[in-house]
């Protein structure tokens, strides 16, 4: 549906047809001596344009139309080519007011809403922007060294020149690509000739989509939802039965979040300094327009002196003859457009077709896939449910998408805003005025895998530096907590102190002054300053600070360090995920004679190299130590304990001595951190060895040095 009614398009054939009986829009007509204040006035009461845009489309309409036998033609919004295009003079031998038809230009500017500033289309086709600079004024104009009439006609050239400024610099930025060229040369020497090839530097174009291609591609959107809805479903009424289901369907619901939007800002990146360009490109044909008018006009003041009446009467004759050519004109071109062409419609539309299908092969193959799968879970074959977390969506959930030098930055300034704390804590005592300090100060350190997974699922996967700036500030108060108590005691000291008294000599009865000493205790402030830095520690925070789908995505990037194990080779993350991960243990199979050791056995192990993530109770969100045991005591229909702490665990457990344990038996710990009571707990499996969420999950045995040293009990849940 246009302005003009509903049209009917042909996409393959390019043609459009009117089949609604609404009247098009006429354009105005003026005869050759029409005044454009008249048609001013005519346009203002039609559409209400502000003074400024009248004055603007005056301008454009004067400068654009004026007849052949003065100037050379170009379309209207078009700067000449040829060197005098700033200036207009009457011909030599005529003197009088130029003919101008402003009812024609200034109606069509006016109606067809050109008289707006046009604005660059959201989807940039590349290719055009380009041909577009090629075409259009992308030379600067050449002002020379005459002074400007006016101040206006100056600030004119100033805007202009800087609006050409402003796109050279645009075009200067856009992304370009290495590409290898061949160059044949003839090598008068051999008398043959050779082939070399070399880099020359293109620009990287997005290309634009044709309009069959865009409806192809909303419909293959259409039906990919609609298949992407069904198997969701399906997957939703089993993953309660599954933990393991559950935890990869979230898994891909993320891994699917994270690529949408990376897919996303990629296209938005391809497509923003093309955009940049083309808005620059109509900002400085709109500045030469304006300045091309004023010189015009300052040049020939009788273009505005010298105005008549418009004739309504003959305007309206004439639109209706236009009117009636115009339409018998496209009814000519439309009907004569099959006969130029050496194909029927039939046949053209069977290339389109064909076309369609070859541009898009993998498409329907992926959704021939799909269709599959959704007649599988349709059967019932909920024990599949699994294989949809794929390879390829597994990855694509557990990598960093952004981009390294924004990573790298934000580790550089997080690291920079540590070493500013560092500084104002060694110089604290030179820049503060107490009499006496004390310092508890944690140390200063993070790891730079935290702080990226950290930003990456705040930033639903992607992110760039200037868009985390005020997240590394809310982190970085999170995790330091810098307190200053300053206590005031009253003390005493003693200070010496000279007095006189007045002396009578008993013989002669004369006077005289003498001076003594003596001392005081004299009270005083005494300020005694405590500094307190705490290092929260950043892996902590998540939990107070994330939804379960931010954490889930959290800890998707840490089980994997984002793939980007090169990213921080120095991070001990590293070493214990990637270089030395957790050696494989197998339990004495003698213990699982045992039903209820066997169970518990059965579940926990599911969960082995899971990341430790502090507060996390569930596959999606990962656990941390107590989270692990409670849900695996719970998840395996053994003891239903809820979300407990160690030390609530030891609480609803019998204490049992360590040379009457046995597997299945809970083993705890204290003073691992900073924390009263219970700080660990792990389950007993036997030859001393417990199955425990370290970092990751993993066996662990508990003859250590490290372990015996926090060794706190065993204690037995009610099985």
């Amino acid at each position: 549906m246009t302005r003009d009614g509903a049209v009917e398009d042909n996409l393959t054939e390019g043609t459009s047809e009117r089949i609604s009986k609404r009247l098009e829009d006429a354009q105005l007509i003026a005869p050759h001596d029409a005044e454009p204040s008249d048609i001013a006035e005519e346009v203002r009461r039609r559409r209400q344009l502000s003074p400024d845009e009248l004055e603007n489309a005056e301008g454009q309409t004067i400068a654009e139309t004026q007849s052949a036998d003065t100037v050379p033609e170009y379309k209207p919004g078009e700067l000449p080519v040829s060197e005098n295009t700033a200036s207009y003079s009457p011909h030599p031998e005529v003197h009088h007011t130029p003919r101008v038809d402003y009812g024609r230009a200034f109606a069509d500017n006016a109606f067809t809403g050109k008289v707006s500033r046009p604005r660059a289309e959201r989807q940039i086709d590349g290719n055009a922007v380009l041909e577009r600079a090629a075409e259009t004024s992308a030379e600067m104009p050449n002002f020379g060294e005459e002074t400007p009439s006016s101040r206006r006609i100056e600030r004119l050239e100033r805007k202009s020149q800087k609006a050409h400024e402003r796109l050279d610099a645009a075009r200067e930025k856009l992304p370009t690509k290495k590409v290898l060229k061949k160059e044949r040369v003839f090598d008068e020497e051999t008398g043959k000739g050779k082939t070399r090839l070399h880099f020359e530097d293109e620009l990287k174009v997005p290309k634009g989509q044709s309009k069959l291609q865009f409806e192809a591609d909303k419909t293959v959107r259409k039906v990919g939802d609609t298949l992407a809805s069904g198997i969701h479903g399906k997957l939703h009424e089993v993953e309660q039965e599954n933990s393991g289901v559950e935890a990869a369907h979230k898994t891909e619901i993320a891994g699917e979040t994270i690529l949408r939007h990376h897919q996303h800002h990629k296209e938005h990146s391809a497509n923003k300094p093309f955009e940049k360009v083309s808005k620059l490109e109509q900002r400085a044909e709109a500045a030469d327009r304006k300045l091309h008018f004023e010189k015009t006009v300052a040049e020939n003041p009788e273009m505005k002196s010298s105005r008549a009446n418009m004739n309504k009467h003959y305007q309206k004759q004439q639109i209706k003859k236009e009117y009636a050519a115009a339409r018998k004109a496209g009814s000519q071109t439309a009907g004569s457009a099959v006969k130029s062409t050496g194909k029927s419609v039939k046949e053209k539309a069977a290339d389109k077709v064909k076309e369609f299908f070859s541009k898009n092969k993998k498409v329907f193959l992926w959704l021939g896939a799909g269709l599959m799968i959704l007649v599988l879970l349709a059967a019932g074959i909920s024990s599949c449910t699994a294989m949809f977390t794929s390879t390829g969506s597994s990855i694509i959930a557990s990598s960093y998408l952004s981009e390294d030098d924004a990573m790298t930055g934000a580790e550089a300034q997080y690291c920079q805003m540590e070493a500013e704390l560092q500084d104002y804590l060694d110089n604290y005592e030179s820049t503060h005025d107490y009499d006496e300090y004390h310092y508890d100060l944690d140390e200063i350190e993070h790891d730079p895998y935290v702080l990226i997974s950290i930003l990456s699922a705040l930033h639903e996967g992607v992110f760039t530096l200037d868009d985390v700036q005020s997240t590394l500030d809310m982190l970085f108060d999170k995790q330091y907590i810098l307190t200053e108590d300053v206590e005031v005691e009253v003390r005493y000291r003693t200070e010496t102190r000279t007095g006189t008294t007045t002396v009578t000599d008993p013989e002669t009865g004369e006077t005289s002054t003498e001076t003594y000493t003596y001392e005081v205790e004299v009270p005083y402030n005494y300020y005694i300053c405590t500094v307190t830095l705490e290092n929260f520690d950043l892996s902590h925070v998540p939990i107070y600070m994330m939804s379960e789908d931010q954490l889930s995505m959290y800890s998707a990037y840490m089980s994997t360090l984002g793939n980007r194990e090169d990213l921080f080779p120095g991070s001990q993350y590293v070493d214990k995920y990637i270089t030395n991960p957790p050696d494989d243990y197998t339990v004495n199979p003698a213990y699982l004679s045992d039903e209820k050791f066997a169970t518990l056995l059965t579940e926990a192990e599911k969960y082995l190299g899971y990341p430790y993530v502090w507060g996390g109770s569930n596959p999606s969100t990962s656990f941390d130590c107590s989270g692990f045991v409670s849900y695996v005591l719970t998840n395996s229909g053994l003891v239903n304990t809820g979300r407990l702490g160690a030390q609530g665990l030891y609480n609803v457990c019998t204490p049992v001595s360590s040379s009457d344990a046995k597997p299945g038996d809970l083993v705890f710990f204290v003073g691992t951190y900073d924390t009263p009571g219970v700080s660990h707990v792990g389950i007993y499996v036997g030859d001393g060895v417990m199955l425990h969420c370290g970092d990751p999950i993993q066996y662990s045995s508990i003859n250590t040095s490290y372990w015996q040293s926090h060794f706190y009990a065993f204690g037995r849940p009610a099985y």
